[in-house]
């Protein structure tokens, strides 16, 4: 027979779950499953817990209360209303193409984006897109589409790193792609 005695409350807060967003723990990870589809990402369960009663997503502080563990709570409820936001609304980010000197095209292959014609380059550069992240050119504008904030937000910083001039002087050659805007959550449908 054990008798535990009550300490002062752990901290803890609320995340509302979105109409049919479903938020599990698998693990060490979190899943998070919505009309999007599914996202995970690794979870310190040693730290912190999650629970969901009634439509809300409790995370509760497991360390001892102080700074820096409060920050920890913070920071992973941001995290969890992303997977949230990107299983039911989606993410979004917006690149530009500038090309003053040559220019240059650029085609969407499945998980990849190729820029060709680069200041006339005969091979053609590669960036890479990460997770279920899709790209759809329209014009000179590459728009990056998917439900991981963090995956569509790499593949644009991947497009921009794709372009970077080297051996150029950069006043005079200001030609690459470039984000104009950066991740956020699509509107609702």
């Amino acid at each position: 027979m054990s008798t535990e005695t009550q300490g002062p409350a752990r901290p803890s807060v609320e995340v509302a779950l979105p109409q049919g967003a479903k938020l599990r723990l698998d693990g060490a990870s979190i899943v998070a499953e919505g009309k999007l589809g599914k996202v995970a990402r690794s979870f310190p369960v040693g730290a912190l817990a999650l629970s969901t009663k009634g439509g809300q997503a409790v995370l509760t502080l497991l360390l001892p209360p102080r700074k820096r563990s409060r920050a920890l709570l913070l920071t992973w409820e941001r995290h969890v209303a992303n997977l949230l936001t990107g299983v039911t609304l989606g993410f979004e980010a917006r690149c530009k193409a500038v090309s003053a000197h040559f220019p240059m095209k650029l085609s969407s292959r499945e998980d990849t984006v190729l820029i060709e014609n680069f200041l006339n380059e005969k091979m053609p550069r590669r960036s890479k897109l990460l997770g279920a992240t899709k790209a759809a050119i329209e014009g000179d504008v590459v728009v990056l589409k998917g439900n991981d904030i963090e995956a569509v937000g790499q593949s644009a910083a991947n497009l921009e790193r794709a372009t970077r001039i080297r051996n150029y002087d950069p006043r005079v050659f200001q030609d690459g792609v470039y984000i104009i805007v950066k991740a956020h959550p699509m509107g609702g449908e």
